[in-house]
This record gives C-alpha cells, structure tokens and sequence, in this order.
C-alpha cells in the first residue's frame, strides 16, 4: 500500500507541469519578515480546497510568490489530489492551440477538472493574440467563470491588479477575473525585496565582480 501510494504521488506530481520541487520548509522567512507565515502556512492544511477558495499572491519579482504556490502544488499532489500546475503564457498558448485545431473544449475541460490550479506568473511573459475574437482575458475568464465555486484556483502576479486589463488585452473581462478572484480568494501580497537579487549580489560579492544592477521581471 505504501508503494503503491507513493506510486500514485509521482505520478500525480509528474502529471500536474511542476517542473521544479519545492517546499515550503525551504522558504527562507527571515528574508521577507513582512510576509504573514501563519496565513501562508495555514494554505498549506488545503482546507481552502474543500470551501472551494481561490489564492491570489502579488508583489514584485524575486519575492517567493513562485516558491510558494510550487510547494503548494507539491503539497496537494503529496495529499494525492489532482493538480495541475503552468505559468499563465503556457496555460494561454495551450487554448490558443486549441482554436487552432479544434481542440479547444477538450483542452479547457482538462484545465477545468483538476481540484487545484495553479496559475503562476500572470504579467511575466509576452502574451500573444492568436484570434481576433478571443483574448487572453476572454480564455482566462472563460477558465475562472467554470471553475469559479466548483474548484479552487491559484495565481501569482508580479504587475500591479491594475495593469492586468492591458496585459491580458481587454480591460473589461480582465476585471471580471478580478472580480471572482475577489469573491472567493486569500490574497496575499509579498512587500519584500528579490530574493534572486540577493543571491546575485552574494555571487558577485564573493568573486569580486560588480554588483548587478536592480532588475524587474523574474520571478523565483
């Protein structure tokens, strides 16, 4: 039985698109000191699954949001749940192939029917336009209207809310997404500097080379 659960898990684990395995025991929280642990850790009971919740965690690059819903991910794949896990341009690219092929009912249910989604970096990333009717914002708010009280959803984001209107490519529906996420969803919002900066300038520091500059747009 041990095995055969164990089996379960990978498989589980290799079927949801994580690609990098991390956990929240390795997150350093004396790094972002202003981050509530006891909300983030109380996520990881996957309580929020069973009220049919959303997450929502912003702030700016480098600042763990990645990190945490990768272990999340883990977690509920450990917890022997359907998870799927993909970064929003491959989640986009994946339906817009579907328009393509005829594929795209097919396409969106198995989106649909995993019990946690996990929607990592919405702002990082040129999003294409492949159709003239469908947007990003109108795939990803078809996505969210049907998964919307029935299963839960998680999402990072590095741009501010305010901003998602014109990345997705249409202000309106990119509200409405908004406006579900708000209905049902923790948000969490990392006030923190890069972790990733920190680590450059560390590498830099101990090989004598100049500190790098401060950029925008990684995620960890």
């Amino acid at each position: 039985m041990a095995l055969r659960r164990e089996r379960s898990i990978e498989w589980r684990i290799k079927g949801s698109g994580l690609k990098v395995r991390k956990t929240l025991a390795a997150f350093d929280w004396a790094f972002q000191p202003k981050l509530d642990r006891r909300a983030v850790e109380e996520l990881f009971s996957l309580s929020f699954l069973d009220r049919r919740e959303d997450i929502l965690v912003t702030g700016k690059s480098g600042t763990g949001k990645s990190h945490i819903l990768q272990a999340l991910t883990l977690k509920a794949c450990e917890r022997e749940l359907t998870v799927r896990y993909a970064r929003c341009v491959d989640l986009v690219d994946d339906l817009y192939a579907g328009l393509a092929d005829g594929s795209y009912e097919r396409r969106m249910r198995r989106w649909c029917r995993a019990s946690l989604l996990v929607i990592d970096d919405v702002g990082l990333g040129q999003l294409k336009r492949r159709d003239e009717e469908a947007t990003a914002a109108h795939l990803l708010f078809t996505l969210l209207d049907r998964r919307h009280l029935n299963v839960s959803t998680a999402l990072t984001s590095n741009i501010k809310l305010s901003a998602w209107g014109k990345y997705l490519g249409d202000a309106t529906l990119a509200a409405a997404v908004l406006d579900r996420l708000a209905a049902t969803s923790t948000h969490l919002d990392i006030d923190g500097p890069s972790y990733r900066q920190f680590l450059a300038r560390q590498r830099a520091q101990e090989h004598g080379l100049p500190q790098p500059a401060e950029r925008e747009g990684d995620e960890p």
